[in-house]
């Protein structure tokens, strides 16, 4: 099996699904599948990768992992109850050739707390299957080549340098054993800079911390729950502040792209969060616009994290960290470049949000690469709300 557990996912899958649950249980949902590398053709996988998913339908939590769950501090008893009901269901999600031309289809569609948790473990699977299929015998020693030499920066670095590396790289790893592998490698020869890993199932399994933010789709999706456009995502900050009350204080900040968040993001939501992730556009450049931020907020920019989560190597993270050491707190989130680095090309999958209650919702992020809509009548005018045609977002 490529996913044996329901825990070899994300955990801000499960920390998004506790605010499904407690305030949005009746949103019904549409997500859809992307292949963003050229020239990839996964037909002739479909059978592979639908294999793949009726095992995913087939599991359920086990005691101990809801033990485990239930030990994590913001998790609530009501929420683990409930995931020890839990199974995904088949008929929520179709897997499809695309007629005359390469490539699958993958739609999602259903009750959002009931498809929520599909994202992580399908992407996984499709990656996986991909790579039994063009690599099946793999290079794992120049796999660990690269590893080594990445350990080897990291283990360079003077005390001086508060630097930790986490690890962010489920959705598109190589495969779950060369996941794990990563996980035990870094936890044994950078035990000091390894921060943990965003996969509950490995971060339990191998005593190290999980870790995880609030994702874009629950951005998204306020677009269609809140109480009008403008204000989702003030009301997406709100009611996940009201759920963790202080906890998992971490708000992703290019939704709309950063000017439309820092016009959102006030004093108020600058006292009350930790900080902000990072995930498009110039790193160095959204630092920099952070700590002015916080500064005319009258917020030491000292005491906030910043976590840094777009496409990054440990080279550009130790070069990010040096730059804004001693004046914010930073973090970072290594994903393919940790588990899917053994020289082939990993390929650039996506699940995304494109419905929530019958509604169009969108991103627009600081990457015109990373924009997500499938309406485009509905995407010029979030573009308008959000005064975004003006800064060119």
């Amino acid at each position: 099996m490529i996913i044996d557990s329901l825990l070899d996912t994300d955990l801000y899958k499960f920390t998004m699904m506790q605010v499904v649950l407690h305030h949005f249980p009746g949103a019904q949902v549409e997500y859809v599948f992307r292949c963003r590398t050229e020239g990839v053709d996964l037909a002739p996988h479909a059978e592979e990768i639908r294999a793949g998913i009726a095992e995913l339908c087939r599991l359920r939590f086990r005691d101990d992992e809801l033990e485990y769950l239930r030990g994590l501090r913001f998790m609530k008893s009501d929420f683990v109850d409930f995931l020890g009901l839990f199974q995904f269901n088949e008929k929520y999600i179709q897997v499809k050739r695309v007629a005359d031309q390469p490539g699958i289809e993958i739609s999602i569609r259903g009750p959002w707390l009931h498809t929520i948790l599909y994202e992580i473990p399908v992407l996984a699977i499709v990656s996986e299957v991909y790579f039994r299929r063009t690599q099946p015998r793999p290079d794992l020693a120049e796999g660990r080549r690269r590893l080594e030499a990445k350990v080897a920066l990291v283990r360079r670095l003077g005390p001086e340098l508060v630097f930790k590396v986490s690890d962010f790289g489920t959705r598109r790893r190589f495969s779950r054993a060369w996941h794990e592998e990563i996980i035990g490698t870094l936890k044994r020869e950078v035990p000091a800079r390894f921060a943990g890993t965003s996969n509950v199932w490995l971060a339990m399994k191998h005593g190290v911390t999980p870790l995880g933010t609030m994702a874009h789709e629950y951005m998204q999706a306020c677009q269609a729950l809140g109480p009008r456009l403008r204000d989702s995502q003030i009301f997406a900050f709100d009611v996940w502040a009201k759920e963790y009350r202080g906890d998992l204080g971490i708000a992703i900040a290019d939704t709309y792209g950063t000017d439309a968040f820092l016009r959102d993001f006030d004093m108020y939501f600058c006292k009350l969060f930790d900080g902000a992730r990072h995930d498009s556009g110039d790193p160095f450049e959204w630092g920099e616009r952070m700590i002015e931020h916080y500064r005319r907020n009258r917020v030491d920019p000292r005491t906030k994290t910043l976590i840094f989560s777009d496409q990054l190597t440990v080279p550009i993270a130790i070069e990010i960290a040096r730059r804004f050491q001693g004046r914010a707190l930073t973090s970072f989130g290594i994903g393919t470049n940790l588990t899917n680095d053994l020289g082939y090309e990993p390929i650039n999958v996506v699940i995304k949000m494109t419905e929530c209650n019958g509604q169009p919702v969108a991103k627009v992020s600081d990457a015109p690469g990373k924009t997500v809509s499938k309406d485009p009548g509905y995407l010029a005018y979030l573009r308008q709300v959000f005064g975004l045609e003006k800064t060119g977002s």
